[in-house]
């Protein structure tokens, strides 16, 4: 596959889960359940760290159980902070961030889909929000100027990214001195068979496009940024015995053995990483 024809399938697949509101990474079952467990998305955000008055906060509709973790966890958000979220979706810790940042502060939600940015931007109009906007484009390539974010956030959007120094090094240009990158994101305990790497289903499951934890953390330092910090790590309930859809269809690919399918499942683990820009 291209970088070309990975950014066409995840937009197209992402586009779909903003059309019917369906969520979950590799998307929801018809029972609604998310990554291989029976959660709803509000349940999966809760099992993954949301509070019950965080998930209370954000206007209905923005939660379609996409993250794999809260990169507000640690966040330390302040009033009057200028705040940009890498890949937002219907726009969820967007709304949480602006809730932290006050009307003096900004949030700024970058995502490549259209289709999610007007579910997004439909969700701020309904929750009354006036100091989060939502802009197309590329995490590679930010529409966001040089030294203007007080802190970056992600939500198991970056291990989607083709070259993810590239949208590190775009990360730590447009935050200001000393400001911070907080993420939670799919890295792998150990590499993961070539025959699912090279899987569309997998890919867009955020399950082939994750790299190794260890080479994660490095792309991160390579970038320019310091202070890097593994602040917590977590398997991800991704397939066992209720598979979500991501699973089914690489178990039904004749490409794959069911090995190399349970390998790719059982390397997945999330992870909370914090850095900061000199």
């Amino acid at each position: 596959m291209t970088e070309r024809d990975v950014k066409s399938a995840v937009r197209e697949h992402y586009a779909g889960l903003a059309r019917t509101g369906a969520g979950c990474c590799g998307s929801a079952s018809s029972s609604g359940g998310c990554c291989g467990t029976t959660s709803t998305p509000v349940g999966l955000s809760r099992e993954i760290g949301y509070s019950e008055r965080e998930l209370g906060e954000a206007p209905e509709g923005s939660n379609l159980g996409l993250g794999c973790g809260n990169p507000l966890a640690h966040a330390a958000l302040g009033e009057g902070d200028v705040v940009v979220d890498l890949g937002s979706g219907a726009g969820f810790d967007c709304f949480l961030a602006a809730n932290r940042v006050g009307p003096e502060g900004r949030v700024i939600g970058i995502d490549m889909t259209p289709e999610m940015l007007e579910r997004a931007r439909a969700n701020a109009v309904a929750g009354g929000y006036t100091n989060v906007e939502f802009r197309l484009g590329e995490i590679e390539n930010l529409p966001v100027a040089d030294g203007s974010a007080d802190m970056v956030i992600s939500n198991c959007v970056i291990n989607l990214a083709a070259d993810k120094g590239r949208v590190f090094r775009e990360a730590l240009r447009v935050l200001k001195p000393g400001g911070r990158l907080m993420v939670s994101d799919l890295v792998l305990r150990r590499p993961l068979p070539e025959s699912v790497r090279r899987s569309v289903e997998a890919y867009v499951g955020c399950i082939a496009g994750a790299m190794l934890e260890d080479d994660y953390l490095a792309a991160i330092r390579r970038s320019g940024f310091t202070e890097v910090e593994l602040l917590a790590e977590a398997t991800y309930p991704i397939g066992t015995s209720n598979p979500d859809e991501t699973e089914v269809a690489l178990l039904n690919d004749p490409a794959l053995s069911r090995e190399d399918v349970r390998s790719a499942t059982d390397a997945v683990v999330s992870v909370k990483v914090a850095a900061r820009k000199p």
